[in-house]
């Protein structure tokens, strides 16, 4: 999340958006959604303007009717990045919220899931939250992963994949380059050894003409914008639907 197109298209925050209600889970604030009852969960990490983002919720509202119980832990505590407040400091915010503590926050969640009877989770998450997503494939804590317009992932985190992983990134990306992604697609392609002795499945994919944050922060009246976020959000479903069940 070093890049300032990280940070563009800002939403406008609401805690009243989407269908579902906030709830307590693992110690964080998040919103729920979904079947209550249901054995499968994904776990939605957002990016630097929080779990309070309407386009959010609204998609995790569209995963969720998909059968999924869905939850969006508030990994930031009550604080988003706010661009808009001339005395925001970026680099300051970053350390404050660090994406490796994203990691451990997430665990408590995952077993209050797994304690609630959940037998398979996935993962997706957005710049930030698509760091925190490969660091959490990088255990068995979930199924399967799906990062889009990721921040800053190393080889290293890659070479520790141990789940099917799906990334999804933007052409136009001055941080996760489109060469870069395929890079760590080419590298997740000769990785074996994975659950059940099994090759680790992957897919990389670059979205042409479109910006990072383009998932999440895409603009409602731009026809081509929506229609990239809606075919990114299809591939995300899709991935989720065929490794956690």
């Amino acid at each position: 999340m070093a890049s300032s197109q990280c940070l563009e298209n800002p939403p406008s925050l609401s805690s009243t958006s989407g269908v579902g209600s906030v709830q307590e889970i693992g110690g964080l604030k998040t919103y729920v959604t979904g079947n209550q009852d249901s054995k499968l969960a994904i776990l939605l990490i957002h990016d630097a303007y929080g779990y309070e983002a309407p386009k959010l919720r609204k998609l995790a509202d569209k995963v969720a009717a998909n059968g999924f119980l869905v939850v969006v832990p508030d990994f930031l505590y009550g604080d988003p990045a706010d661009p808009s407040n001339p005395n925001f400091d970026r680099e300051s915010w970053l350390k404050a919220h660090d994406m490796g503590k994203g990691c451990e926050d997430a665990k408590p969640v995952i077993s209050a899931l797994r304690s609630k009877g959940v037998t398979s989770i996935g993962a997706a998450g957005f710049c930030w939250g698509g760091v925190v997503v490969v660091k959490l494939a990088r255990s068995d804590d979930i199924q399967a992963g799906v990062v889009l317009h990721p921040g800053p992932i190393t080889e290293d985190d890659i070479n520790q994949v141990k789940c099917p992983i799906a990334i999804l990134g933007a052409e136009i990306d001055r941080f996760s380059a489109p060469e870069q992604l395929i890079h760590f697609g080419e590298i997740l392609s000769t990785k074996s050894g994975g659950r059940d002795s099994q090759n680790i499945d992957s897919f990389v994919k670059i979205f042409p003409g479109v910006n990072h944050g383009w998932a999440v922060r895409y603009s409602d009246d731009d026809e081509s914008a929506v229609k990239s976020a809606e075919e990114s959000h299809e591939d995300m479903l899709n991935w989720l639907t065929k490794y956690v069940k």
